[in-house]
């Protein structure tokens, strides 16, 4: 049988999308046949998979923005067709917004699974949950990234189908940080939600002492406003803007790092926190989802800055405190390697058969 999956589109950069190629190269390595399919054009493209081994289709070469009523309709004619040519098997639908859209249009011979990438306190904050409500009971699945948000939204959506599967490490590393470069590392998009102004002013009441740093590796619309927050909080000269880099050359990211900060408003299983821990990088988080508390090494109050610039000041203060929470970090990490998720979907996919 064939398994889907389904993104509103499949090639912007973000965490969606690099797990969506990850366990479509990964299932189509284990010889399913595995379609990845982007109901709109991103609109800037990143190439996720060099040699990918599964087949990729774009429904509509128009971004989500400039969708009409008469694109929608031709769009999906094609996703039907595209449906329809397709050996019948899994259809993995990773948001509310592609559940919403897709479930009515899959041939009754596909089984309906529908991700969710969040926490509960995300969807419970926003119209996720409604659509949730709504649209998931109905499908043969419903999976999230951790048995705790599996449990609450099983309880609290009235979800009969909940099921936790969580994000996986594309790779596993050999090597690891030896913990001794005074840096404090941060990664992901420039935006508004993932709240690099409290990372920074975290790190300017750490205490941390020249020469410790914080890296910031991304880019977004934040970039000029983070870097004038950093110069009001007198660290302007220690905080670097990295700006994008290539995932092979992340890993040299990792093992020059001492601690990883995360201070997103909310995650649902960042695929960073995951990465730092495998290469023995400890980290200090918001506990903002059962996600993040399976992977997090020092887990705060959300939006407690003041506590956050404590836990990074202690873990600067400390190499020992480092590499005890590093080593912890790393056999929890081992949960999350590739062939454990991708034995998980399988173990998912015999659970609907039967």
């Amino acid at each position: 049988m064939s398994v889907v999956f389904a993104c509103v589109d499949a090639d912007t950069l973000g965490g969606v999308q690099r797990v969506t190629h990850t366990l479509a190269q990964g299932l189509a390595g284990r010889g399913h046949e595995v379609h990845v399919i982007g109901l709109h054009r991103a609109a800037t493209p990143f190439r996720y998979v060099d040699r990918p081994l599964y087949h990729h289709h774009v429904i509509s070469r128009r971004p989500m923005e400039s969708r009409g009523l008469l694109a929608g309709r031709r769009a999906g004619r094609r996703l039907r067709k595209l449906l329809g040519d397709i050996r019948p098997g899994y259809a993995v639908m990773t948001s509310p917004a592609v559940v919403a859209r897709m479930a009515g249009l899959l041939p009754a011979a596909f089984r309906r699974i529908g991700q969710y990438h969040g926490s509960y306190d995300h969807a419970r904050g926003c119209w996720h949950l409604g659509s949730i409500k709504r649209h998931y009971p109905g499908l043969d699945q419903a999976v999230f990234l951790s048995e705790d948000d599996a449990r609450l939204f099983s309880e609290h959506a009235l979800l009969p189908n909940a099921w936790a599967l969580p994000n996986p490490l594309a790779h596993w590393p050999a090597e690891l940080s030896a913990l001794d470069a005074p840096r404090v590392l941060g990664v992901g998009r420039l935006e508004g939600v993932k709240r690099f102004d409290r990372l920074i002013s975290a790190f300017a009441r750490s205490g941390a002492p020249p020469p410790w740093e914080l890296h910031l590796i991304g880019d977004g619309t934040e970039l000029d406003r983070l870097r004038e927050h950093a110069r009001g909080e007198g660290v302007g000269d220690r905080v670097v803007f990295k700006g994008l880099v290539p995932s092979d050359r992340m890993p040299a990211e990792y093992l020059n790092a001492s601690v990883l900060g995360l201070t997103s408003g909310h995650e649902g299983l960042p695929v960073v926190l995951l990465e730092s821990a495998a290469h023995g990088v400890p980290s200090v988080a918001f506990d903002v989802s059962g996600g993040v508390r399976s992977a997090g090494s020092l887990l705060v109050p959300p939006g407690d800055v003041d506590a956050f610039a404590a836990a990074l000041g202690g873990l600067v203060a400390s190499r020992e405190e480092r590499r005890r929470l590093g080593a912890g970090a790393r056999a929890r990490a081992e949960a999350f390697r590739l062939d454990h998720v991708l034995d998980g979907w399988e173990r998912l996919f015999a659970h609907i058969r039967r």
